[in-house]
């Protein structure tokens, strides 16, 4: 079902068509409601990570400059925005094209269909336009209590941490059924559980005074804001809000996993909807033209729109299932099941480097295998680097002890010292990180809000 009212009558009926041609084609998807609105106001959704309801912060303002300045520039230009939920908004920009409306509409069903039925956005808030909406508002009750200033340093705080996550936690707790949904628990333990969050308001100033329960999410674990959560010795507004973005992160964690499958398989898609006869003889060239831009990539340079289609297309040229691809799979996994030799030779899946003395970009190493794997482990964690908190009483101070997880893949040293110092805010004690960096093993340290650097042989093998 789609729900077109905010849209012009004609561009609603298209609508209309293009469901009718996703749901002939296989794709099942919740309801889908399609707004419209100016490119201005699209880019303000956007920064706010599609959520308008969600609350204020200056780094979605931020995020609403850089593109509002590409948009006025010509540099860059949101198409659509679709967003994860039951039912699924999608935002399509009114300076379109009809031509590119349509496009964006078919994109759109694709990107609804990987949202319901792949298998790592199965744990995801269903609900979360609600969700964001209760968040803003706990959010402004704190602001009205604690004053402005308070809240939203602490805020810029929570949202700084929002990556010291465990991305595989959700799925691994859905499969194991570590987590059961509240509606599966009985009418006494609901009450039990509404009863005590009741009397546990996070309004009140301080939890100083309540009994130490058993401490959560213990080391060794990567859901760091997690243990900060639940563990720090904050104030319990600041645990609230520490735990509504850590929410909040989990629910944009599969999208930073998925990038190229699920935009691969929405340009599938709308390619295949668009060229089974909704396109007007008039509009074909005008969408080759879209389409083509959309999914161009320069030698050297990885476009998500370009390696996900081209995947999906020689799966299916292989007798690959591809229902089952877009159901089981993240970026990593499918990319390695689906890469060989032949397509990574076909789509130039090479490495590049630039020549000094010609200036041309050049292959420099034409081993698909090790290019395979090179891709692997820059996609692996969802691109991010893979933190693990490995003790919470370092030097029996009380400390914490980070292990980066090396991988191949150096830390920027300035912002991981930002984080540190983050961290540090929290937890109120030394923040310690073992990491690699150009070969030497490094300990970072954050101590009275300053960071200090060793050399340690132990990091080495510690990061391994």
């Amino acid at each position: 079902m789609v729900t077109t009212t905010s849209l012009p009558p004609e561009l609603a009926a298209q609508a209309l068509c293009i469901e009718g041609e996703a749901k002939a084609s296989g794709l099942d998807f919740f309801e889908v409601v399609f707004e419209m609105l100016a490119a201005r106001d699209v880019n303000a959704v956007a920064a706010y990570g599609g959520f308008p309801v969600r609350y204020s912060s200056w780094r979605f303002g931020m995020d609403y400059e850089r593109l509002q300045k590409g948009y006025e520039y010509g540099l860059s230009k949101i198409y659509e925005l679709v967003i994860n939920n039951d039912p699924t908004y999608a935002y399509l920009v009114r300076s379109n094209s009809d031509m590119e409306q349509k496009l964006v509409m078919a994109h759109v069903f694709g990107h609804a269909d990987f949202f319901k039925q792949n298998v790592w956005f199965g744990p995801t808030e269903r609900n979360m336009v609600d969700v964001m909406s209760r968040h803003a508002g706990r959010v402004r009750d704190y602001v009205e209590a604690f004053g402005q200033d308070e809240v939203e340093r602490f805020l810029d705080v929570a949202l700084s941490l929002d990556t010291l996550l465990d991305p595989y936690m959700p799925l691994r707790g859905k499969l194991q059924g570590d987590h059961p949904p509240t509606e599966k628990l009985g009418l006494s333990e609901r009450a039990r559980r509404s009863f005590e969050a009741v009397i546990s308001s996070p309004l009140d100033r301080t939890d100083a005074a309540a009994p130490k329960p058993a401490r959560l999410f213990a080391p060794p674990t990567y859901d760091i804001v997690g243990f900060l959560a639940e563990n720090a010795p904050i104030e319990r507004w600041q645990r609230d809000v520490l735990r509504m973005i850590r929410d909040e992160a989990y629910y944009f964690a599969p999208q930073r996993m998925t990038k190229i499958i699920n935009e691969g398989w929405a340009s599938f898609w709308h390619s295949r909807i668009l060229t089974s006869g909704i396109l007007d003889a008039s509009e074909i060239v005008e969408f080759a033209d879209c389409h083509s831009g959309a999914t161009l990539a320069a030698p050297g340079q990885l476009n998500p729109y370009k390696l996900g289609i081209e995947l999906f297309r020689h799966a299916e040229q292989s007798g690959q299932d591809i229902f089952r691809l877009r159901r089981m799979h993240n970026d990593v996994s499918f990319i390695d099941e689906v890469v060989d030799e032949e397509f990574a030779s076909r789509n130039q899946l090479f490495v590049y480097q630039r020549n000094a003395r010609t200036g041309r970009t050049e292959v420099a190493d034409r081993d698909w295998g090790a290019i395979k794997e090179k891709l692997l482990s820059e996609l692996s964690w969802g691109g991010l680097p893979r933190i693990e908190l490995q003790s919470a009483d370092e030097g029996e101070h009380g400390e914490l002890l980070l292990v980066h997880k090396h991988e191949g893949r150096d830390l920027k040293l300035d912002e991981a010292g930002e984080m540190l110092l983050m961290v540090e805010k929290v937890w109120g004690r030394s923040v310690h990180l073992l990491t690699v960096d150009d070969g030497q093993g490094r300990r970072l340290t954050a101590e009275g809000g300053e960071i200090r650097a060793v050399e340690t042989k132990t990091a080495e093998e510690a990061c391994a």
